[in-house]
């Protein structure tokens, strides 16, 4: 999970790698190209990545870890790539934020990976490291995104030949990018039929989920934000210029332009989950006063006739001597005719709350404003 790195290393000196069993064994591939071949090393190891980059005048040597490597793993690569050992830890850590570190002969990026897992939104981390001739990528997750860009080496034509490792670092980078948008399109969907049911069926499970959707989108955008200044960095300039070359800086720039379009769709995401709240209270407030409507129309139906019955319940009319006895109760159809009047009461009040538009109302729909004047 993430979060939990930081809390196993509260006291410790840094740079300290934990020993810890990883819930996730760590599998390698192992590739070297260059512009007229493409050939993946079996079996991949470190070992056998560092003899192939010190043994390769020219090309492209990418070595890919997926999984979680341990302490050994982490170990034995930092001591025959020479890397920091702050580096190494930012790798086993699996909380960090996106960033760029620079050091004297690498560029280390982090960037995280959102995956939509069982209904919820999964964050993984992969970390990039680029050096004079050879990349590492390190994902820490069983589901591997990288197996098109090998798909991709293995064609004759693939621009990735006839380019360094800068453009590989490079290709990696638009590639975590790129599963950021079918995310979002699908969260965007679910937040769509959110919203329809608010509409059409509110009920008091719907604030919960809006709830959920809100959490979810703030932390992806606190995750995914710093990927924007990852590239603005990459894009201004690192003090390890040899590492990149001048031609890669347009691609770096249509990055940049994704990132910007991620956010965009975050926060207009953002926008409507704050929209939907107002949606759900003025649902639950219709509904309410539907209820109270057809509660009132009830109660005013019942007050004539209640005030019929109640005057010809007072009984006022045994002596049939006294003028001021009731002459209906003395008529052989007084009764039914008392029935009737109520009853035509209530079919009056009824067609006067009808014509008034109080009760039996539909919304319909607005013709189309066509602009011609009425």
């Amino acid at each position: 999970m993430r979060g939990m790195g930081k809390l196993r290393r509260v006291g410790l000196a840094p740079g300290i790698l934990l020993d810890e069993p990883q819930p996730l064994a760590a599998q390698m591939q192992l590739m070297h190209y260059r512009k007229d071949s493409a050939d993946g090393v079996l079996p991949a190891s470190i070992q056998a990545a560092q003899a192939l980059i010190a043994a390769s005048k020219e090309g492209v040597t990418w070595l890919h870890i997926q999984g979680l490597p341990d302490k050994t793993v982490l170990e034995d690569m930092g001591a025959r790539f020479g890397l920091h050992h702050l580096l190494l830890e930012d790798i086993q850590s699996r909380d960090q934020r996106p960033k760029l570190e620079e050091y004297i002969e690498h560029i280390f990026v982090v960037l995280v990976v959102p995956r939509w897992q069982d209904g919820e939104v999964v964050l993984e981390q992969m970390s990039l490291l680029l050096s004079e001739n050879y990349v590492l990528s390190i994902h820490d997750s069983c589901h591997d995104i990288t197996g098109i860009l090998r798909e991709r080496l293995a064609q004759p034509s693939s621009r990735l030949r006839i380019h360094s490792a800068d453009f590989l670092f490079y290709t990696l980078m638009d590639l975590i990018i790129d599963q950021i948008y079918p995310l979002l399109e699908r969260f965007g969907t679910t937040i769509d039929a959110l919203e329809e049911r608010l509409v059409v069926k509110p009920d008091r499970n719907a604030l919960p989920d809006i709830q959920q959707a809100k959490r979810t989108l703030n932390r992806l955008r606190r995750e995914l934000w710093p990927t924007r200044e990852v590239i603005s960095h990459l894009i201004r300039g690192v003090q390890n210029e040899p590492l990149l070359e001048a031609g890669l800086k347009p691609y770096l720039n249509d990055l940049y332009d994704h990132t910007i379009s991620i956010m965009d769709m975050l926060e207009t995401y953002r926008d409507t989950v704050a929209g939907l709240i107002d949606i759900h209270l003025s649902s639950v407030s219709n509904r309410l006063n539907e209820i109270m409507r057809t509660l009132t129309v009830i109660s005013t139906l019942f007050i004539p006739l209640t005030f019929i019955s109640g005057v010809y319940g007072m009984n006022f009319g045994s002596s049939s001597d006294s003028p001021f006895a009731m002459p209906e109760l003395r008529m052989y159809f007084g009764y039914p005719i008392i029935l009737g009047l109520m009853l035509s009461v209530a079919v009056g009040m009824l067609f006067f709350f009808k014509r008034k538009g109080w009760i039996f109302t539909q919304d319909r729909p607005k013709p189309p404003f066509d602009g011609a004047p009425r």
